[in-house]
């Protein structure tokens, strides 16, 4: 449990976000936004610390177990943290702790008190107030809430009320972290970028022969070497485990004539990539999986046509739906005409899911899709992914050389103030950028460990 306390510049960032939920929740609201807790692998073995997003995204800290409590016009201060209090011990063992000393000067607050003074203080925090502002699907401080509640109900006689609405603090946090800032943009490429290096060191070391963990381990090695880890467990699928689509065993043998789907992101300072590329594990592609694999590449390109200020987020999706469904009545895997094809959902056999989703502190990030039921527009700083696909079910009454091919092509966009930028270019996805790249300089197969 290394402390991680934001540079000046960063602060200045978070006080800044802080600042805008305060704006969000008004005068009359107070807002609790817990850190995530420490979880147990095995035993007394904990799983490696990862910070809520939400916690992270308001102060820059990575310690486990604490809470930020916001109180807008508080005269003693408007922003507090509950931290654990540095205990030397503990230390020697997992590292330096913030304490509630350091607390109000590393990360810009006003006042920290020990975590272990909650339940003493947290009722007067919430005096006042007429709204409170807590994560509903954090159960245990919903319940802890209501029982700080009834601790300010004691003193109704004195005036005093806790109080009256309950409000998820997810629903205004969630729409600011939508909108990436220039400081969260350049942390979103410097994710990608790493992505797309370790998908080119993947690339450069799939050979029949290898099993799927080979392949994984080197995009691990990638994350690692820039002081980053997985943003999600790397699919790689070969063969036919690329029609389950989260596919997770990464267990199979590669081999010649087969595709191989891998979908990874590295995820360096909070931040995520996620890149989907589909490689011959030969070098070439067959005839069927070339069709297949030219008819979601140009699914992917027409939807990122699309992408820009004001365009609903519901775009992409539609123009890949139309490109999906023309090829695959032209290769006679569904049948036409398009527009009856379209309405019935015949598409939906082979390409089931989503186009795309947020993309920012979580790989699946936070925000409404949708705003008073219709499709939201997008808007400069957004971040999406783009990912159509096809996978041919081995067991379906499709024509037989499409049985068993599983195809995705997925990039990282940003939308900009005229347009759209693909954070994730680096990464070719044209069949004869593929095909060059697999007959250049490739990494020679190891000898396997007996």
């Amino acid at each position: 449990m290394q402390m991680i306390g934001p540079s000046a510049t960063e602060r200045r960032e978070y006080q800044r976000r802080r600042k805008q939920l305060i704006k969000r929740i008004g005068k009359r609201g107070v807002a609790i936004v817990p850190a995530a807790a420490e979880q147990q692998r095995n035993h007394d073995n904990p799983w490696p610390f990862r910070q809520s997003s939400d916690f992270y995204y308001l102060t820059g800290l990575a310690e486990p177990d604490a809470l930020l409590v916001i109180c807008p016009k508080r005269p003693e201060g408007e922003v507090i943290a509950f931290v654990h209090q540095r205990d030397p011990e503990r230390e020697r063992w997992e590292g330096p702790q913030l304490g509630t000393e350091r607390a109000p000067t590393v990360l810009g607050i006003d006042q920290a008190f020990p975590i272990g003074e909650i339940d003493q203080r947290l009722p007067d925090l919430l005096c006042g107030y007429d709204k409170c502002y807590l994560p509903f699907a954090d159960q245990v401080r919903v319940t802890q809430a209501l029982e700080w509640f009834d601790e300010l109900r004691r003193g109704a006689r004195a005036g005093i009320e806790p109080p009256q609405t309950l409000k998820d603090v997810c629903v205004p946090l969630h729409e600011l972290r939508l909108v990436k800032s220039a400081h969260e943009v350049d942390r979103l490429r410097r994710a990608t970028a790493v992505s797309v290096e370790a998908h080119m060191a993947a690339a450069r070391g799939v050979h029949a022969g290898l099993f799927e963990y080979e392949i994984a381990a080197i995009l691990h090695k990638v994350f690692a070497s820039a002081h980053g880890e997985p943003s999600f467990a790397p699919i790689v699928a070969g063969g036919e485990n690329a029609c389950v689509l989260h596919y997770r065993a990464n267990a199979a043998e590669l081999k010649d004539g087969d595709l191989v789907l891998i979908d990874a992101g590295a995820e360096v300072d909070y931040y995520a990539g996620d890149i989907t590329r589909t490689w011959p594990v030969g070098g070439t592609f067959s005839k069927p999986q070339r069709a297949l694999y030219q008819l979601v590449l140009d699914a992917q390109l027409a939807a990122i046509e699309t992408i820009g200020p004001g365009v609903s987020f519901d775009a992409p999706h539609q123009a890949a739906v139309r490109v999906i469904t023309e090829g695959l009545i032209e290769l006679g895997l569904i049948e036409g005409p398009v527009e009856e094809a379209i309405e019935a959902g015949r598409y939906r056999s082979y390409f089931m899911h989503r186009t795309g989703h947020w993309l920012g502190s979580d790989v699946h990030d936070v925000g409404g899709y949708r705003v008073d039921g219709d499709w939201r527009e997008l808007e400069p700083g957004m971040v999406m992914t783009v990912e159509p696909g096809i996978y041919v079910d081995p067991q379906s009454d499709a024509p037989e050389e499409y049985r068993g091919i599983g195809i995705r092509i997925e990039d990282d966009v940003l939308v900009t103030n005229d347009g759209h930028d693909v954070l994730t270019r680096g990464v070719p996805k044209e069949i004869d950028a593929i095909e060059a790249l697999f007959a250049g300089h490739r990494d020679p197969v190891s000898e396997p460990i007996e």
